[in-house]
């Protein structure tokens, strides 16, 4: 398992600021939910926690080290990213994807070991997918996807798993198979993940901490029932909405209010 410290965090693109004075940590083990509007930061802080951008101003260290100091390499040995969208534009197999995780590992030029295939046949194995593995990957449906590039993340043998968004375009089916499966990657094998979610119910639900970001701040931090009330709901997303408990969890469940019908709240 593995620590992220993000500490006095800055970060911007060409067109401004996105990212203002960022602080948190995320302890080994823990399992949480970024939330936030379009725009406030999710995807940007995702990428600056896997080394891909470099703060402006602040530190961030993963388990003590300064990332900044820490080879590429490295960094993909110990941590995997799960992106939004994943494109191949030729006709790799599911087996040949899954692979691509194990690259970190690989001297230059060298052929994959019989490790490194025992190890893709069990990450493909434990997201359920074992029979695709000869199956193209432009020819699978979203979910089985989905499924293959959380495997090919798997096989890199992480100790912390960056998802952006691993329910979008799903379907309901699929996006509860994903997360179950995200949920015992975590409670089953002690990964430390954090995943920037758009669906604030399936937060609720799966993530035992919430970070919910507004304008590239930190605006709300911990569990969903401190973090998804109806009035931040409001404030940071500008919507009406009830916040009402679910039958079996008691986890906060939101229920989205037409407008003019703020007289039929609570």
């Amino acid at each position: 398992m593995i620590s992220l410290q993000i500490s006095q965090v800055d970060f911007s693109y060409l067109d401004g600021l996105v990212l203002h004075k960022i602080d948190l940590s995320v302890k080994a083990g823990e399992i949480v939910g970024l939330l936030g509007p379009n725009g406030s930061g999710k995807t940007t802080l995702l990428k600056l926690a896997s080394g891909i951008l470099k703060p402006a101003q602040g530190e961030i260290r993963l388990d003590g080290y300064s990332i900044s100091q820490l080879s590429r390499k490295y960094i993909a040995r110990k941590v995997a990213v799960v992106p939004q969208q994943f494109h191949i534009p030729f006709a790799f197999t599911t087996g040949e994807i899954v692979m691509l995780g194990r690259t970190p590992f690989l001297r230059a030029l060298a052929e994959e070991s019989e490790a490194d295939r025992r190890l893709v046949n069990n990450a493909l194995e434990l997201v359920g997918i074992s029979e695709l593995a000869e199956r193209r990957f432009n020819e699978l449906s979203g979910g089985e996807r989905q499924k293959v590039i959380l495997a090919m993340a798997l096989a890199q043998q992480p100790k912390l798993l960056l998802l952006d968004e691993p329910t979008v375009h799903l379907d309901i089916a699929h996006q509860m198979e994903i997360l179950e499966l995200v949920r015992e990657l975590n409670t089953g094998q002690g990964l430390t993940i954090i995943a920037a979610m758009h669906d604030l119910n399936l937060a609720s639900l799966y993530f035992d901490r919430l970070i919910l970001l507004k304008e590239g701040r930190v605006w709300a931090d911990g569990t969903p029932n401190q973090v998804l009330t109806e009035a931040r709901i409001s404030e940071v997303f500008s919507a009406l909405v009830r916040v009402e408990q679910h039958p079996l969890t008691g986890t906060p469940h939101i229920v989205i209010m037409p407008k003019g019908s703020a007289n039929h709240q609570k």
